[in-house]
């Protein structure tokens, strides 16, 4: 790494700009149902304005993968900051759902730079369990930025003011890492071959990579299906939606604290699993509870997508590391794809069970309850099709090191 590297002053401004991908995620969750009155749209068209937001980021993140040994994170940093500014102005200003979708799709833009040039910077800066540390003490700051900004939008929606004045909260961690990142030396690739792209495709094909690909389709889907709607689907269940969108993001930022610890205690194959255990019975917690125990059930939802995506990071990082930035980002994006997909798609399962149990009779709170229950129901889909898979991860894994302990 070069000498004049100032590591932690480009960690903490990692760490801002992920702040600001996690204000954005927050508070446009938080003034949802504002946008939805507001403009008149429905559940399937906020899901397609959610979408942009999940569109842009792997978009960003591949790009920046395949760019990135070429201009550096540097440049990257700086498209982040001028797509961010340009989103939060542009939904500030907007008129109608062609405005709102645009200016999201900046906003998911800048976020995918963020992770695009993050994500490799800190695994070239740090190496082993310590990297890990640092991987999952950086993704600490998406929930923990969750849990500031989804207060904030709380406390500025009980105040009655607008939505918009919401959305300029966004600006300040923008306007920070803009600062930290101004002028600073950048750290090398630390493995050789990492920076060449014929080397990157050829660690892809790896039955590892390929297998990690796939699966954080669904791990994606899994943290953020519940929580970027959670205002709408929660809003009738005696709990207040926010503060249960802060207590599952809070302890999904100090889960992430500990997280060198405890993938050094249970390997990240068992953390896999054991996340992907505590995600189902989270959802299904969520889809049959009401009143003080949709707190309870975002304790366990919280436990079970704490480690999710630093913990595939990571595992590319270490196991795939001939990938390189590319690889990290690849994975990353089929994340965000995948969530992009599925955001229209939970919108018109709301819809529907709507419909459906409007037309059994139900009307009111008992109508948005049972609908919002129903579709989260659906969800528990993602994480059981998740144990499998890891459970077959974690042997794979463990079959691998015997093999390797027998030939040594």
């Amino acid at each position: 790494m070069n000498q004049n590297v100032n590591a932690d002053r480009l960690f903490l401004g990692s760490c801002f700009a992920l702040i600001t991908t996690a204000f954005s995620f927050a508070i446009r969750a938080g003034i949802l149902p504002q946008l939805g009155d507001q403009f008149g749209l429905s559940a399937e068209q906020l899901g397609f304005i959610n979408s942009m937001w999940f569109y842009g980021f792997p978009i960003a993140m591949i790009i920046g993968g395949l760019v990135y040994h070429t201009v550096g994170p540097r440049i990257i940093m700086m498209v982040a900051f001028i797509m961010h500014t340009a989103g939060i102005l542009l939904t500030i200003y907007a008129t109608g759902y062609v405005g709102l979708l645009v200016s999201t799709l900046c906003i998911g833009i800048g976020n995918g730079c963020t992770e695009a040039a993050c994500n490799p910077m800190i695994a070239d800066s740090y190496s082993g369990l310590k990297m890990n540390k640092m991987l999952s003490r950086f993704h600490m700051w998406f929930p923990g930025g969750i849990v500031v900004g989804s207060l904030i939008s709380l406390a500025m929606t009980k105040m009655n003011l607008d939505w918009q004045a919401q959305i300029w909260i966004i600006m300040f961690p923008t306007l920070i890492y803009a600062f930290l990142f101004w002028g600073q030396a950048f750290p090398k690739a630390k493995v050789e071959g990492a920076t060449s792209l014929s080397e990157n495709l050829r660690g892809m094909v790896n039955p590892l990579f390929i297998f990690i690909f796939l699966c954080m389709a669904l791990t994606a889907i899994s943290e953020f299906g519940p929580q970027q709607w959670t205002a709408i689907i929660l809003s009738k269940s005696g709990a207040e939606p926010l503060l249960i969108l802060a207590l599952v993001t809070g302890l999904m930022a100090v889960g992430r604290f500990f997280g060198g610890p405890v993938i050094g205690q249970f390997g990240q194959t068992g953390v896999l699993l054991g996340s992907a255990v505590f995600t189902t019975i989270g959802i299904y917690l969520f889809s049959s509870q009401t009143g003080a125990m949709a707190y309870v059930a975002a304790i366990f939802f919280a436990l079970g997508v704490c480690y999710f995506w630093p913990t595939m990071l990571g595992f590319i990082a270490e196991k795939v590391p001939l990938s390189g930035a590319l690889g990290l980002s690849l994975v990353g994006g089929m994340g965000m794809f995948s969530t992009a997909i599925f955001q229209p798609i939970i919108g018109s399962w709301i819809d529907e069970n709507r419909a459906t149990l409007a037309a059994q009779g139900l009307s009111g709170d008992a109508l948005e309850l049972q609908a919002g229950q129903a579709t989260l129901l659906n969800m528990t889909t993602f994480p059981i099709i998740l144990i499998v898979a890891f459970t077959i991860l974690f042997f794979w894994m463990r079959s691998r090191k015997a093999s390797k302990a027998a030939i040594a």
